[in-house]
């Protein structure tokens, strides 16, 4: 596998907290293939042999906004089990429901931006629905759960220029985590 030549923003950039524009389909080539790089660049960075070889830090997300560009398409790269991998590829998304539930990320969130340990909580739904639009437009409706109902919210925050970091209270970085369950 060939690393794509993709260079992600660092939180520093205040392109990042921009709130990204609607596509407009069909999808240019040049926007497909970046899906795919994206999707590339993820996959190898959760597998441990890549990750060292092309010293990158694990992540399973990336929004456009990440990489300089305003446009609402973000990628999620779920590893299922030894290598196995479920992709995501959301456009136009918009969530519809959610769940009373709400959760947290014990270890703390993470981001391919965020190039530091940030202590602190960021409260998310343990369900969310979301409708969107694949690759060639098509529209469609997905329910996740936990983790990536975790990761499909940090993607959309990204997609209104919000970082997690934004999320979490400096003065009390843990503010009310009794009322939520961690994951």
């Amino acid at each position: 596998m060939k690393l794509p030549n993709l260079t992600i923003l660092d939180e520093k950039d205040k392109i990042l907290h921009t709130k990204s524009k609607e596509v407009v389909f069909p999808l240019k080539d040049e926007d497909k293939k970046r899906i795919k790089d994206m999707l590339t660049y993820l996959t190898m960075s959760q597998i441990e042999e890549y990750s060292e070889e092309y010293d990158l830090r694990p992540g399973m997300g990336l929004a456009y906004i990440q990489l300089g560009i305003p446009k609402r398409i973000f990628v999620i790269v779920e590893e299922l089990e030894n290598k196995e991998f479920k992709n995501y590829v959301v456009i136009n998304p918009k969530i519809i429901s959610h769940s009373e539930e709400e959760i947290y990320v014990g270890e703390g969130e993470g981001c391919l931006s965020v190039n530091r340990e940030v202590e602190g909580i960021v409260p998310r739904y343990a369900r969310i629905t979301v409708e969107a639009q694949d690759i060639e437009g098509n529209k469609y409706t997905i329910r996740v759960r936990e983790d990536i109902s975790v990761a499909f919210q940090h993607e959309i925050d990204h997609l209104n220029g919000i970082l997690f970091v934004d999320k979490i209270d400096p003065k009390n970085p843990y503010k009310n985590i009794e009322k939520y369950r961690e994951i």
